[in-house]
């Protein structure tokens, strides 16, 4: 049967990085009831400064005699093997846990759970997840708040109410650890922790430093993470074996990274990336004007195409769902749109919604207008503009370019810079060779508002 470590610490504040233990209580639970604890004050080593102590109530004399953590090592890792490590807000008291092994030479790992996490799904209705605020709900007293002992002992109390709410099935709510038995030996986990979990593009090499996968995330670090835990298939145990080294570019923008991944994978062909356009434009809008004169508008797949779509989508349902609401928005025939298969008029026509295009009796050159209207918005052939998004740090801004529906490249200004003229903005950009899918990755982006600002200009200067 499994078992958890309840777990909870105090500390001397500041950074994670630098912070020191001063207390620590684990309480060892079976799901039902408690089956082993152990508590204690922590000697940190180095001055507790006079907030944490208002705070806790934990000062310099109190822990002066007290253990290092060293001295409790053993006794932490022996009290939690084959345990789960659980927590309120775990990613802060197994980082700092983790910290002080570090500091050792010691690589500690358990697998651990956020009851934080749980209890938004287990518990759903409060207005407050703070371990105080959802106590107070539950009735749960906390005898010595800001304390390791009072804090453990209310989580594990809220943890056996979760417990038998969910059946004792938390299966989902476990975060696997990453195991280096099943990594490459030369791959530094040190580094795989400290990647940022910010947008960006992550390189994989192999032992030969040779190129071998890019992909692009929201979030490097848990991406990377969810690569070095993947056992899906042959081929993701094989890259994740394969992985001896990773490298990150960071973009702030999610856009410049769906850009750069893209051009990236194309300049370097990766022996594990698929090939990009298979991978995310699976369908495409399409146009053809029909024997009647009318302009009309089909979803397929890209596959089938030689020509470029007029927009790509990664599913089929999306392009259905973006396509409804232009049928809506410019007033188009869904017979004409492919949206109604039908020897005869569309149901929207039969109750006067639809003008009759799909039975003649609209004038093909007015209702080709209504289509050339929406065609010409999302072309942007003859547009010139940059699309503004977040920077990679506070203060900048980055910019997408685009000159005559072409993309052009990125680059990144001040956010002070906003006003400044054109011409310093173009001085800016890393201009990029023309791509084919670039365009189609932009005109998602503006089709989504994956961005958070466009201004259009002018060459003519």
């Amino acid at each position: 049967m499994m078992n958890f470590a309840i777990i909870d610490v105090e500390t001397t504040g500041g950074s994670l990085r630098d912070t020191k233990i001063t207390e620590i209580a684990l309480l060892i639970h079976d799901g039902e009831k408690i089956i082993d604890e152990y508590q204690t004050l922590v000697n940190p080593e180095c001055d507790i400064p006079p907030f944490i102590t208002r705070l806790t109530g934990i000062n310099q004399k109190m822990v002066q005699n007290a253990p290092k953590f060293y001295e409790i090592a053993k006794t932490i890792v022996e009290l939690t093997v084959n345990c789960i490590f659980v927590a309120h807000n775990v990613a802060f008291d197994y980082k700092v846990i983790r910290q002080e092994f570090s500091r050792l030479g010691y690589d500690y790992r358990r697998e651990h759970l956020c009851t934080v996490r749980t209890a938004r799904y287990a518990l759903p209705g409060h207005v407050s997840y703070s371990l105080g605020k959802l106590s107070d709900d539950l009735g749960i007293e906390i005898n010595g708040r800001h304390r390791a002992g009072g804090d453990a002992l209310a989580t594990s109390e809220l943890f056996a109410l979760m417990y038998e709410k969910l059946n004792g099935d938390l299966s989902s709510f476990i975060q696997k650890e990453l195991n280096p038995k099943l990594l490459h030996p030369g791959l530094d986990l040190a580094q795989i922790e400290s990647l940022p979990s910010k947008p960006g593009v992550y390189y994989f090499y192999d032992v030969d430093e040779q190129l071998i996968y890019i992909g692009k995330s929201k979030n490097i670090k848990s991406r990377v993470v969810q690569h070095l835990k993947n056992n899906r298939s042959k081929k993701a145990v094989l890259l994740r074996e394969s992985i001896a080294k990773v490298d990150v570019m960071e973009t702030g923008s999610e856009l410049i990274a769906l850009l750069l991944e893209s051009e990236q994978i194309k300049k370097h062909r990766p022996k594990f990336n698929r090939r990009l356009v298979k991978n995310k434009c699976v369908y495409g809008l399409y146009s053809f004007e029909d024997g009647k004169g009318y302009l009309n508008l089909y979803i397929d797949r890209t596959m089938k195409k030689n020509s470029l779509p007029l927009l790509s989508f990664e599913r089929r349902d999306e392009a259905v769902r973006y396509l409804e609401k232009q049928v809506e928005k410019y007033r188009l025939c869904k017979k004409l749109t492919g949206l109604y298969p039908s020897k005869y008029g569309c149901f929207d026509q039969q109750i006067g919604v639809c003008k009759g295009a799909c039975i003649g009796d609209e004038n093909p050159e007015l209702y080709n207008a209504r289509i050339q209207r929406f065609l010409e918005k999302i072309q942007f052939e003859n547009d010139c503009f940059f699309l503004i998004d977040i920077g990679r740090k506070k203060g900048e801004i980055s910019l997408v370019l685009v000159e005559y529906g072409v993309y052009k490249g990125f680059g990144y200004v001040s956010a002070k810079s906003a006003e400044n003229l054109v011409e310093d903005w173009l001085s800016n950009i890393e201009y990029k060779p023309e791509d084919r899918d670039a365009k189609q990755i932009i005109q998602a982006a503006i089709r989504k508002a994956n961005y958070k600002q466009i201004r259009s200009f002018s060459l003519d200067f």
